[in-house]
């Protein structure tokens, strides 16, 4: 004995709503692109801010010891991946403006200028 209970959906079905469903669905697309884009932003300002609260910015002064990042030295990036990502130590020799400064090496007495953020 078989039971001839037909589905929600096969009851409704009709092929006008079967070709407008896709349609209205292309059209939604972009506005759920842009809401999850948005939600993706408020995510990424709340982690920034999250992790910027513990930051404290301390300003280089002439005396400290830095590393220099090896990219910025050599931006055509013919290092190779196994190579140090960091040159140093340099001494901050003098301060030239706000992130740029002019370091010497400890041991050549060699000057170089190089623009790097503050720590």
């Amino acid at each position: 004995m078989e039971i001839g209970v037909k589905s929600p959906r096969v009851v409704h079905f009709t092929k006008e709503n079967n070709e407008e469903g896709p349609r209205t669905l292309l059209d939604l697309v972009e506005e759920l692109s842009d809401k999850a884009a948005i939600k993706v932003a408020t995510y990424q300002q709340r982690v920034s801010r999250y992790y910027n609260k513990r930051v404290n910015p301390r300003p280089l002064r002439e005396g400290d010891l830095v590393l220099r990042n090896s990219a910025i030295a050599d931006p055509t990036d013919t290092r190779g991946k196994l190579a140090t990502n960091w040159e140093g130590p340099y001494k901050v020799k003098r301060v030239l403006r706000p992130r740029t400064f002019k370091l010497e090496t400890l041991g050549a007495g060699r000057f170089s200028e190089l623009e790097m953020s503050s720590i």
